[in-house]
C-alpha cells in the first residue's frame, strides 16, 4: 500500500511542479517519513497496550487494534500531502473555504471574523502616535463662503471636510488636495477673507448639495422642497453618510462618499434649531441638542428616538459623549482610563471643615491631586490676567480648584463648597458623591446657554435619576456657547462669557471631602479678548484651543497655572496665538485624531454678534 501511495503522490503533486521544486532533497523527505512513521508506531503500541488492558469488550480487541494501525498511516499521508502541496504551490492566506470541516467545527466563524475595512483604517490611523511636548499652529488655507458657517464635520482621516452654512448648502472639500495643491487665493478672495499678507492656499471643493428633507411621497412626482440653514453637522468616520441639523428642528441623513447629497431619511423631533450633534462610539446612533431645551437619543437602524433628556428648558449649546479610549493616555497625573474613578471608594462630606485642611493632602481616592487646597490657589493669582472685579475682589486669587468661589465653606448639594449660583427652576440637583458613584463611565454631557453643565447616565431611563449638574460659582456669568471633553475623557472644558475656560476634573481631584467633578483650574484670557465662543481639545490630552472674538489661543492645560521647578508660579503669557481668525465669533473648531490639522469656522450660530465668512485650515506642527 505504501508503493501505491507513493505513486499517487507523484501523480498528484509532482506533475505540475516547477524546475526548482524538482530539486527537493530526498533525504529530508525520507527523514520526515521516518519520524512520522516512528511516531505512528509509538501511538500504535500505546493503543495495543490500552487494548490488552481493557477487558470490557474482549471480542473487538483485534478490530480496534487494526483500526489503530490504519489511522496513523492516514495521518502520515495527509501530512505528507499538505507538505508537498505547500512546497509546490505559492503561499496563500488561510480562508474558511479551504479548511477541513473539523477545523471549522473546532473554531466557529464568529470568533475568527476579520475586522471591517473601516475598523482597519481607524486602527491604522490611531495606532503608533507619539505626542510631542508642544505644538505650533499656522493657517495655511482659507475657504471663502458667501455667508456665515454654522457647523463643521470631517471624516476620521480628514479626507472629507463638510461645512454647513446659513444659505442652506452643505459643501464637501478635499483637505489634502487643498493643503498640498498649488491653487492660491485670488485678489478678490483675499479681500473677502481678510487675508492681506502672506501666501494662503485656496480650498478644493468636491461637491455641494442642498439641505432639504427626504422625499415623503411614494410616487414618482418631484415636489419642490425649501432650503434650510444648517446649524449642526456630524459625519461617519469613513465618510459614508452625514447628518445635518436645520433651524426647523429636523435632522436629515445624506450620503457623502457614494452619490453625494442624496437625502435618505429625516429625523423629526425638535421644536427649534438643532444646535449640536454627537455620534455614538459604534456609530449606530447619535444624540441631538436643540434650542427647545431637549436632547434626544436616536437609533440609526430604526430611525426612531430612543430617549429624551429634558432638564430645565434652557437652550442647549453643546452635547458630547465621553471618550472611551482603548489606549489610555499617560500623563503627569498617571495613566488615565475612563471609568477608573468609579472603582475607588469615595466618601461624602465631612462634618468638620478643618479636617479637610488637616488631612495634608490625603484624599478618599488614595492619591494626591495636583491642586487641591485654598492656599495654593491663592498663590496662583497672576496680575497680568487675573484682574480684580468691580467690588475689589480678585476672582483669580479666590477661585480655586475645589470650587470655592468666595473662600467660605458650606454644605451645598452634599459637598463642602462656597457660594454657588442659584439653581434654575427645574434643573437637576448638584452631583453628590453617592449619586456620582452609581454613574456609568459612558457619560453624556450637555451644556446649556444659561451656563449649566449637566452629566447624564445613559443607562438610567427613569426621569430625574442618573442626572446631575456640575457646581457653578455665583460669580460665573450665565452664558455658555461651547463645552467639550478632553481627549482622554478625564476633564471637561467650558467656555464662559467672562473670557475664561473652566476645567472640571471628573476624576475627583478636588477637595478631600468630595467625590464628584470639581473645578480643577481656570484659564483666563486677557480682558480685551472678549467672550469665549468655542473650545476644542487636542488629542494629546494636554492642549486646548480657545477661540475668542479677537484670536484663537492654544493653552497647555497641564502646565498653565502650575509652579516651575523652583516652586514659583509662572508669570506672563502662558498661551500661544493661532494666527488666521480675527474679529467675530468662532462657531466651531475641529482637530483630527492625529493632530495634523485644525479647522475653524466663524458664525454667531443664530445668536447676536459679528462673524466672518471664512473657514481656515491650520497646519499643526509638532515640537519635540
Amino acid at each position: 500500500m505504501a508503493s501505491d501511495s507513493d505513486e499517487d503522490y507523484d501523480d498528484l503533486d509532482f506533475e505540475n511542479a516547477s524546475d526548482a521544486e524538482d530539486d527537493i532533497d530526498e533525504d529530508i523527505l525520507g527523514a520526515l517519513e521516518e519520524d512520522l512513521a516512528a511516531a505512528a508506531a509509538a501511538e500504535g503500541t500505546e493503543a495495543e497496550e490500552d487494548t490488552d488492558t481493557d477487558t470490557s469488550d474482549g471480542g473487538s480487541d483485534d478490530d480496534d487494534a487494526d483500526e489503530d494501525d490504519v489511522h496513523p498511516h492516514k495521518d502520515l499521508e495527509r501530512v505528507l500531502t499538505q507538505t508537498l502541496q505547500e512546497a509546490a504551490l505559492p503561499s496563500k492566506p488561510p480562508s474558511p473555504a479551504n479548511q477541513s470541516p473539523t477545523v471549522l467545527d473546532a473554531h466557529p466563524q464568529q470568533e475568527n471574523r476579520p475586522p471591517s475595512p473601516a475598523q482597519l483604517r481607524k486602527t491604522r490611523i490611531l495606532s503608533g502616535i507619539r505626542w510631542p511636548r508642544s505644538f505650533t499652529v499656522e493657517a495655511i488655507c482659507a475657504i471663502p463662503h458667501p455667508c456665515a458657517t454654522h457647523a463643521l464635520a470631517s471624516s476620521l482621516c480628514m479626507t472629507h471636510l463638510i461645512t454647513g452654512s446659513d444659505d442652506g448648502y452643505i459643501r464637501d472639500y478635499d483637505t489634502f488636495a487643498a493643503v498640498n495643491g498649488k491653487v492660491f487665493l485670488t485678489a478678490p478672495q483675499r479681500q473677502h477673507c481678510g487675508v492681506i499678507e502672506g501666501i494662503m492656499k485656496a480650498g478644493q471643493i468636491r461637491c455641494w448639495w442642498e439641505n432639504i428633507t427626504a422625499p415623503q411621497n411614494t410616487d414618482n412626482t418631484v415636489a419642490e422642497r425649501p432650503l434650510y440653514p444648517v446649524y449642526s453637522l456630524a459625519m461617519h468616520s469613513d465618510a459614508l453618510w452625514c447628518l445635518a441639523g436645520s433651524d426647523q428642528g429636523h435632522i436629515t441623513l445624506f450620503t457623502v462618499r457614494h452619490d453625494p447629497g442624496r437625502p435618505c431619511y429625516t429625523f423629526s423631533g425638535h421644536r427649534g434649531p438643532v444646535s449640536a450633534l454627537a455620534l455614538q462610539h459604534d456609530e449606530k446612533g447619535f444624540f441631538s441638542a436643540g434650542w427647545d431645551g431637549e436632547a434626544i437619543h436616536w437609533d440609526l437602524n430604526t430611525g426612531n428616538s430612543v430617549r429624551k433628556f429634558t432638564a430645565h428648558g434652557a437652550q442647549l449649546a453643546a452635547i458630547a459623549v465621553r471618550p472611551l479610549n482603548a489606549n489610555p493616555i499617560p500623563s503627569q497625573w498617571g495613566t488615565i482610563q475612563p471609568g477608573s474613578e468609579f472603582t475607588v471608594p469615595m466618601r461624602g462630606p465631612r462634618d468638620d471643615h478643618s479636617s479637610a485642611h488637616e488631612s495634608g493632602g490625603q484624599h478618599s481616592n488614595g492619591h494626591v491631586p495636583k491642586q487641591e487646597d485654598d492656599a495654593k490657589s491663592d498663590t496662583s493669582y497672576d496680575p497680568l490676567f487675573d484682574e480684580p472685579d468691580a467690588d475689589g475682589d480678585g476672582d483669580g486669587a479666590k477661585y480655586n480648584p475645589s470650587g470655592n468661589g468666595s473662600g467660605h465653606h458650606s454644605h451645598s448639594g452634599g459637598q463642602n463648597l462656597g457660594r454657588g449660583a442659584i439653581a434654575p427652576k427645574g434643573a437637576p440637583p448638584i452631583l453628590d458623591p453617592t449619586t456620582y458613584t452609581t454613574f456609568s463611565p459612558d457619560l453624556l454631557m450637555t451644556a446649556h446657554i444659561d451656563g449649566q453643565i449637566i452629566l447624564w447616565d445613559r443607562r438610567v431611563q427613569t426621569p430625574g435619576k442618573g442626572v446631575g449638574r456640575l457646581w457653578m460659582s455665583e460669580k460665573t456669568p450665565p452664558w455658555c456657547m461651547s463645552a467639550c471633553w478632553s481627549a482622554d475623557g478625564s476633564q471637561i472644558y467650558v467656555g464662559r462669557r467672562n473670557g475664561t475656560v473652566e476645567i472640571y476634573d471628573v476624576r475627583q481631584t478636588g477637595r478631600a471631602a468630595s467625590g464628584t467633578p470639581k473645578i480643577w483650574k481656570t484659564l483666563r484670557n486677557p480682558l480685551s479678548s472678549g467672550v469665549v465662543s468655542c473650545v476644542v481639545a487636542f488629542p494629546d490630552g494636554r492642549h486646548l484651543a480657545c477661540a475668542s472674538t479677537d484670536n484663537i489661543r492654544l493653552w497647555n492645560v497641564a502646565e498653565a497655572g502650575e509652579p516651575d521647578a523652583n516652586g514659583k508660579m509662572k508669570s506672563g503669557v502662558q498661551f500661544k496665538i493661532i494666527p488666521g481668525h480675527h474679529g467675530g465669533f468662532v462657531s466651531q473648531m475641529l482637530v483630527d485624531p492625529a493632530a495634523r490639522f485644525l479647522v475653524s469656522a466663524s458664525s454667531n450660530r443664530g445668536w447676536h454678534g459679528d462673524y466672518t465668512k471664512t473657514v481656515f485650515v491650520h497646519e499643526i506642527k509638532h515640537l519635540w
